[in-house]
């Protein structure tokens, strides 16, 4: 069992509002997202683009839920944009993050992904990065993450699918290519299981750089029919391709297992965008939230 004492559990506002898809969940308020998270037994949250701006009143807002803000998405542009840019933009959420009182910054680089182009299937028309991309991400990300190690935060980097660094051996030379004192990675089950990787494999290889963990699962029926449909990454999503752990077909009691033998400390973070609509956000939070409290003793 995990130990209570190194992990705390947290929940991505995604399942109640997608940022990409901004019809699935219109209807949520904020007050109600952040009110069920803690209903459903949660400490901590990411943010979403749907929280207040002010950090004075997101602040109170989950001071009075007992809610901790752990990490938030950055998207960095180094293979599209001067990287100056990217680093004036990634000082200002690592200051946000610092005065919210998160320890993380997750990062994905964009400059070249179709994670949100509805037009091209996820599976079919990856990005690869070139030589030169695969240096100027890296240096990148090293210096991010050295800004932010300036600030009293840890940079992760989020594979994620349709980007430069979805598959296993991709996130191989990543961590091969950049300095593990600057930069971490943020280990996400459910997109490991959608781009056809062992997660539990990935765990083991890369053990020591895990700085932040995403809970995710995934319904393999709706996985089969993404190919020979030509979905895209948010069609996938508006199908049901993923779900809270515990309802889909990952196996998550080695993957707890082998978290407990690195003595892994930090966030996990249940984040699974569905459309709330079919999927009732209080009620799978608090599936998520007994399942990981049975399998994982947390």
């Amino acid at each position: 069992m995990l130990d209570p004492l190194k992990i705390r559990l947290a929940i991505a506002p995604i399942g109640w509002t997608n940022d990409d898809l901004p019809d699935l969940g219109a209807e949520n308020t904020f007050a109600q997202c952040v009110s069920e998270m803690a209903l459903a037994g949660f400490a901590g949250c990411e943010l979403g683009s749907r929280f207040p701006q002010d950090i004075s009143v997101l602040h109170q807002a989950l001071s009075l839920r007992n809610l901790q803000v752990c990490n938030a998405w950055f998207s960095t542009f180094f293979t599209s944009r001067p990287p100056e840019e990217t680093y004036a933009a990634f000082t200002r959420q690592v200051l946000k993050l610092k005065a919210l009182g998160a320890g993380i910054i997750g990062v994905s680089e964009q400059g070249n992904s179709i994670q949100g182009r509805q037009d091209r299937p996820i599976l079919e028309h990856k990005p690869v990065f070139s030589e030169a991309e695969w240096e100027s991400v890296c240096r990148g990300f090293d210096n991010c993450g050295q800004i932010a190690r300036d600030h009293g935060l840890f940079l992760t980097v989020h594979h994620h699918m349709g980007t430069g660094i979805q598959s296993g051996s991709e996130i191989d030379r990543l961590m091969q290519e950049t300095d593990p004192e600057r930069v971490g990675l943020l280990y996400d089950t459910g997109h490991l299981a959608f781009s056809g990787e062992n997660p539990l494999e990935v765990l083991r290889r890369h053990a020591g750089r895990i700085r932040h963990v995403h809970l995710k699962d995934i319904r393999g029926a709706v996985l089969a029919r993404v190919l020979p449909e030509q979905m895209s990454f948010l069609g996938a999503v508006r199908a049901g391709v993923f779900t809270v752990p515990g309802d889909g077909s990952i196996d998550f009691a080695p993957i707890f297992h082998e978290l407990e033998s690195i003595s892994y400390s930090g966030w996990l973070v249940v984040e699974a965008e569905q459309d709330p609509a079919k999927a009732d956000p209080l009620l799978y939070a608090m599936k998520a939230r007994s399942y990981i409290r049975e399998a994982a003793g947390l």
